[in-house]
C-alpha cells in the first residue's frame, strides 16, 4: 500500500487539486485515480509530478508496511521521532555491534552522537570510531528503506560502503569501500574466501538463500554464518553482516536479533564452531531476539 499524503500536501499548499495533475502536469486520469487507490505509479510519472510540485520525489509518498514492526520504525525515522524504538534501535544496536568489532565508544557517547551529533570524546577515542557510529545510523536507515526488497549484492556492497565511507580506510587505494576484498584476511586465524572466490561465492550464496520458499530465523542465522565465513570485505564484514540480518528479518517480519557486547564471546565461539556445533550460534541470536523483544515490550509493539 502506497500512502500519498505527501503529493496532496504538496497540492494543497499550491492551491491545487488532483484535477491539476491532468491539465497542468499532464498526468492520465487513470495515473490520478490510482493515486487515489494507493496503488504504485511509473517512476518517471513520480519525477514529472515531483518536477511540478517543485519538490524531491521522496516527499510525495511513503510504503504502508502490513509489518507492524518495520512500519512503526519507517513512521518513527521519517520525523526522527526522540525516545521511540526506532531511537533506541538506532542506539543499542550501533553501539553493541561497533564494540563487538573493539569501538572504544561506550553506549553513552554513542547515544549522545545519535541524539545530538555531539561528543564528550574523553581520552584515546579514535576518529573511525566516530566516524562509523554515524555512519551506521545511516546504515540502520538506509536498512529500515530497502527491508522489503529482495536482498541483491548491490544492497550488501552499499551497506559496506555507508559503513566505511570518510573513514581511514575509504582513503587506501585497495581496500575497495563497496566493494569485494582484493588482499586475502584471516579471522580467529582462520581462513576465509580468497578474493578471486569472492564474487562468485557471494553470488551463489544469495541465489539459494533467495530460493527459498518460506525464510526463518535459522535460514537467517545460517546466511550470516556463510556470509561471515566468506568474510567478503576487507573490514566491517560483522557489522555488515548483522545489518543483513536485521534487513531480513524486518523483511520476514521475523523479530530482529541484537548481540549484545557483553554476548561477544558467546557469539564469536558460535561463529568458529558452527560446523560442529550449530546450535551455539542459534542460541546466541535467539538471545539477541529476547533482547530485541524486551525492547518492542516497552513500546507495546506485538510480534
Amino acid at each position: 500500500m502506497i500512502s500519498y499524503s505527501g503529493l496532496f500536501n504538496k497540492l494543497k499548499e499550491k492551491g491545487l487539486n488532483k484535477t491539476s495533475l491532468v491539465t497542468q502536469a499532464g498526468v492520465s486520469s487513470r495515473t490520478v485515480a490510482k493515486i487515489g487507490r494507493g496503488e504504485k505509479i511509473a517512476d518517471h510519472v513520480l519525477d514529472r509530478i515531483a518536477s511540478f510540485l517543485d519538490c524531491p520525489v521522496s516527499e510525495l509518498y511513503s510504503v504502508i508496511s502490513d509489518n507492524v514492526l518495520l512500519q512503526t520504525l519507517r513512521d518513527e525515522k521519517s520525523i526522527r521521532m526522540s525516545g521511540g524504538l526506532y531511537h533506541e534501535l538506532q542506539v543499542r544496536m550501533t553501539y553493541n555491534s561497533n564494540h563487538i568489532e573493539g569501538s572504544k565508544l561506550s553506549e553513552d557517547q554513542t547515544r549522545l552522537i545519535f541524539e545530538t551529533n555531539t561528543i564528550d570524546v574523553g581520552d584515546g577515542i579514535p576518529v573511525d570510531d566516530i566516524i562509523e557510529t554515524v555512519n551506521h545510523f545511516r546504515c540502520i536507515d538506509y536498512v529500515i528503506d530497502v527491508a522489503e526488497e529482495p536482498l541483491t549484492e548491490e544492497i550488501v556492497k552499499e551497506l559496506h560502503r555507508i559503513l566505511k565511507q570518510s573513514t581511514k580506510d575509504s582513503t587506501l587505494s585497495w581496500f575497495a569501500v563497496g566493494g569485494y576484498k582484493k588482499r586475502a584476511n584471516v579471522v580467529g586465524g582462520r581462513e576465509t574466501a580468497r578474493p578471486k572466490d569472492v564474487p562468485a561465492r557471494m553470488e551463489a550464496l544469495l541465489s539459494e538463500y533467495e530460493k527459498l520458499d518460506a525464510v526463518t530465523i535459522n535460514d537467517i542465522i545460517r546466511f550470516h554464518y556463510d556470509f561471515e565465513r566468506i568474510h567478503p570485505f576487507q573490514d566491517g564484514n560483522g557489522r555488515v553482516g548483522r545489518l543483513v540480518a536485521l534487513k531480513e528479518c524486518l523483511r520476514f517480519g521475523i523479530v530482529p536479533f541484537i548481540i549484545e557486547d557483553s554476548k561477544k564471546a558467546f557469539y564469536y565461539r558460535g561463529l568458529a564452531e558452527w560446523e560442529n556445533e550449530k546450535g551455539w550460534l542459534t542460541d546466541t541470536c535467539l538471545d539477541g531476539q529476547d533482547t530485541f523483544r524486551r525492547l518492542m515490550s516497552i513500546f507495546d509493539i506485538q510480534e
